[in-house]
């Protein structure tokens, strides 16, 4: 069995130096079937090595209860399989452009700190996930050589307490392998994120040079390595589609290389938030105190290997470029995945309205004093809705939800009255009294990155009417994994509804010629989208993303059904099936 260490300027494998050409593929981002297939295209780009995050919230959705921890473990195999080596990042906070960072949502309050609630809670799931890598490391003959202990820590902390608490838990349940950290190259990243005794690499899409020197003033020794080297980037609905362009991405790895470093290209494949486990960033500088800006569905990242697995001229670039490090010639690229064979209308014959679907789906109905947060109702991806009585007779006043994150749909009455934000919160008329008002708040995705980590979601601030609170809120949290669970055969839908409206829209696709394809929903506002079960993820008319990615495996021949939950406002049209390529040159768009 081979053993690999960190030699003082050179990682070493059996003794013998060893450069790292690592990509980052995240398997809860990749229908498991097409794992093979991307881990192939790694392989093809010239690389030796995969990167992966394990999503601390996807796994364990309540406190002890786990669910397929072990897709971890065939991941891992799948890796040994296509001939490479693999680097694990287990969290417990992993970034990534996903739901809170990975952090499950009933941690929220908790700080990424000594704090020994949290630490208990970070222990339990370490020593979950470990029995996934533990015998998967690569002096045991599997393909794991290094294990992060946290991630970025020094862009949020600096409890070196913390740090070596978690690097021990690691070593006393079996890690063997190398440990590492990876920051910022600013030196209060690194003083704050890195241990002595732990290799230190530090994340930047450029200037590879300026970063490295500022890691040697830390480290004067050690290999040198960049954890994540961004060659594209995601983007925020509202927002524009980011492009990299392939030469200067290029240009920036072989300045990587050429300082005799390994590194990792983040995103080699970046895939798709599938299920709305996608975050959301903030603006406003260092300090992240600025609006909302949820992540959308697709995680293409403008990487060398697109949302479907296909080379893009990055991909060409880089290969050509990590050909020179190679040992021989480069493997051929595996067989491409098979696409849709040819377009088709969604034949959508059933709905039901949005209440009955929290009717028959959502959770306990409750009488709160003040409006309980998603986190209080145990909700993580989904929405609540709140309903409160204005008493009267009184005159009209404007109506605020203090607080609120992230959107609400509110109606007066039944009457829909307006779509409410964090930055606009208020409705344009004034509400009288009696009057009964509904808000349904949905989660776009909890920060990920920065100090507003772990804040709460729905309204947090109460339901004011002028300056007076509204006591006595009735409510009741719908999560989307209620419709995983097979709950949707419970809904009592009916025939479709004469002008349209929010709600549970269920119907048929009849495919002929299964594979990769694109879902397109023309006219229709914001929602989730379901083909055979498996979720597709949010959708949303602000774009930048117009359509979502159906893997070929989701789909087989002859009829599949599809839901559509639209959340503000149906369109006439129906949704249709495409082809990759009659769908949009770029992925997702």
């Amino acid at each position: 069995m081979s053993e690999f260490t960190v030699g003082d300027t050179d990682f070493l494998l059996d003794g013998r130096p060893v450069r790292l050409l690592s990509g980052a593929l995240h398997y809860f981002r990749v229908h498991e079937e097409q794992w093979g297939h991307r881990l192939g295209m790694l392989r093809a780009m010239g690389l030796n090595c995969v990167e992966t995050y394990v999503p601390w919230n996807l796994h364990e959705p309540r406190p002890g209860e786990y669910r397929d921890v072990r897709a971890l473990g065939r991941f891992l195999d799948a890796v040994r399989e296509a001939g490479l080596w693999a680097i694990v990042r287990p969290g417990p906070y992993i970034c990534a452009e996903w739901e809170n960072g990975g952090l499950p949502h009933w941690l929220t309050g908790r700080p990424r700190t000594r704090d020994e609630e949290y630490v208990g809670h970070v222990e339990r799931w370490f020593h979950q996930v470990l029995h996934e890598i533990v015998p998967r490391q690569i002096d045991r003959g599997g393909p794991v050589l290094m294990v992060q202990v946290e991630n970025e820590y020094g862009s949020y902390g600096s409890d070196q307490v913390y740090l070596r608490r978690l690097a021990d838990v690691l070593r006393a349940k079996g890690v063997g392998v190398p440990l590492v950290t990876s920051d910022g190259p600013e030196d209060h990243m690194l003083t704050g994120g890195s241990i002595p005794g732990v290799l230190a690499t530090v994340n930047f899409g450029s200037r590879a040079r300026e970063a490295f020197e500022v890691l040697r003033r830390h480290r004067p020794e050690g290999p040198l390595m960049c954890m994540e080297f961004w060659c594209g980037w995601f983007d925020h609905w509202g927002g524009e589609h980011v492009v990299r362009d392939a030469g200067d991405a290029a240009r920036a790895l072989r300045e990587i290389l050429e300082c005799g470093a390994s590194v990792n290209l983040y995103m080699a494949h970046g895939g798709t938030n599938f299920a709305g486990w996608a975050g959301a960033n903030r603006g406003g500088g260092a300090l992240h105190e600025g609006p909302l800006e949820p992540d959308v569905t697709s995680y293409d990242y403008d990487a060398p290997i697109d949302e479907l697995g296909r080379p893009t001229e990055k991909f060409w670039r880089f290969r050509e470029i990590l050909g020179a490090y190679a040992d021989g010639p480069l493997p051929e690229l595996p067989p491409a995945p098979v696409p849709l064979g040819a377009g088709v209308g969604v034949d959508l014959r059933e709905w039901a309205a949005l209440d009955a679907v929290l009717e028959t789906l959502g959770g306990r109905d409750a009488e709160y004093p003040v409006p309980p947060t998603f986190e209080e109702l145990d909700v993580d991806r989904g929405l609540v809705k709140y309903e409160v009585t204005v008493p009267g007779p009184r005159g009209s006043y404007p109506l605020l939800l203090r607080g609120l994150r992230d959107l609400a749909v509110v109606y007066v009455d039944g009457v829909a009255a307006g779509v409410l934000t964090e930055d606009d919160p208020g409705l344009k008329e004034p509400v009288g009294g009696h009057a009964r008002v509904e808000a349904w708040v949905e989660s776009l995705g909890r920060v990920n990155y920065g100090p507003r980590s772990g804040e709460p979601k729905g309204i947090t601030g109460g339901m004011l009417h002028e300056r007076q609170y509204l006591n006595g809120v009735r409510a009741r949290g719908l999560r989307l994994d209620a419709f995983d669970a097979g709950g949707v055969g419970r809904v009592p839908f009916g025939g479709l509804p004469a002008e349209g409206g929010r709600g549970l829209y269920r119907g048929t696709v009849e495919v002929r010629g299964a594979g990769d394809a694109f879902l397109e929903l023309p006219g229709w506002t914001r929602g989730f989208v379901w083909v055979n079960g498996f979720c597709l993820g949010r959708y949303w008319s602000v774009g930048p993303q117009r359509s979502l990615y159906v893997p070929g495996p989701v789909l087989r021949e002859g009829a599949n059904e599809v839901w559509v939950l639209e959340l503000q406002e149906p369109s006439p049209t129906a949704p249709v099936l495409r082809p990759p390529d009659a769908a949009a040159s770029t992925p997702g768009r």
